[in-house]
């Protein structure tokens, strides 16, 4: 009886699972700054986590702190704040905005989803739930305007 077949189905199985697990590893490093009370928060952050982002939890009790340090616009906050990349991303902006940020890499400080719309991610997520993603830290101190537009 011949191993061969055996070898290269062991081989094959083997192949088929080190694109996952390289994925995940190799995937941008996103530092989140939240409420270790926040659950949405932690919604969030597990569904970049899945999505392959290598996420670093930063619990702090004054999330101002954060606001302040990555100067994220008053009417922009939300209940967390994240970086990546050097952008920082305020609130439950959605796996695409972040791909559309990472893809196009605009000279903006960072984009956010202010407050805490229901169905965005982390929100009881729906995809056709609708809310604005702005950019924020335009050239020239722009007003934020809209980056993306979810739930289209």
């Amino acid at each position: 009886m011949s191993l061969k077949p055996i070898t290269h189905a062991v081989f094959l199985a083997s192949s088929l699972l080190l694109p996952l697990s390289s994925h995940a590893a190799e995937g941008p490093k996103v530092t989140v700054y939240k409420s270790a009370s926040c659950g949405c928060c932690g919604d969030w952050a597990a569904a970049l986590e899945k999505a392959g982002y290598q996420i670093e939890t930063n619990n702090i009790d004054d999330l101002d702190w954060a606001k302040q340090q990555f100067s994220v616009p008053e009417e922009m906050e939300a209940c967390h704040t994240a970086i990546i990349d050097g952008y920082v991303v305020e609130g439950h902006v959605p796996l695409e905005a972040l791909a559309k940020l990472l893809k196009e890499r605009p000279k903006v400080r960072g984009i956010a989803t202010p407050g805490m719309p229901m169905g965005s991610l982390g929100m009881g997520y729906d995809p056709k739930a609708r809310y604005t993603v702005y950019a924020f830290g335009l050239p020239g101190n722009q007003a934020p305007r809209p980056f993306y537009e979810a739930g289209q």
